[in-house]
């Protein structure tokens, strides 16, 4: 009964808004200014860099605590990566907030950091490396998102764990979708702009 259970808890931990709690505290929706999205992007240019640390943290540690309490209590590989993707889509898809969530990095990030973490430590550096020498918070979510079943692969993970890494891949990537337009034409803002 525990693998069923975990799952229903990583689904419903992960589906915890944390942007939007900390928008609702300060007096904003958080889904009707910026982007709309509830993600630590938009807090942060929303509400100011301390909401955005802090909603990013948090919604790390959705994807983290589930597997590594599954990591804990000794599931298999199978398990984990379910529980991991419950978490992950309960942030994309929160019951909380009608199925209407974020674009799952933070989460997805502290999924992999509690199922791989050399191989997540790696994708960090791949992410701030893009984001330092482009400004674009969404482009280099993108390329550590794409980058992540290679650098798994590459870090001998089990095939399952890199199929996680692949289907966060890829969600994250379609999420990213407005994104990946603005970027090809020019419009994408780059942190530290107005």
């Amino acid at each position: 009964m525990e693998t069923p259970v975990l799952i229903l808890l990583g689904y419903l931990i992960g589906s915890v808004p944390n942007g939007y709690l900390l928008g609702k505290l300060a007096g904003v929706d958080i889904q009707k200014v910026g982007s709309g999205n509830i993600g630590a992007a938009n807090v942060a240019r929303t509400l100011g860099k301390w909401q955005g640390a802090l909603t990013l943290v948090a919604d790390a540690a959705k994807g983290f605590l589930p597997v590594f309490v599954a990591l804990e209590l000794g599931l298999s590989s199978v398990n984990l990566a379910l529980v991991a993707i419950a978490a992950f889509l309960g942030h994309l898809y929160p019951v909380f907030l009608k199925f209407r969530g974020g674009k799952g990095v933070a989460t997805g990030l502290g999924a992999l950091l509690a199922l791989a973490p050399l191989a997540t430590a790696v994708l960090i550096v791949v992410f701030a490396a893009v984001a330092l020498s482009t400004r674009l918070v969404s482009l280099s979510s993108i390329a550590a998102a794409v980058a992540a079943p290679v650098i798994l692969w590459l870090f001998n993970q089990q095939a399952v764990i890199v199929g996680v890494g692949l289907f966060f891949g890829a969600m994250i990537t379609l999420r990213h979708r407005s994104n990946i337009q603005r970027i090809l034409a020019g419009t994408e803002p780059r942190f530290g702009s107005r």
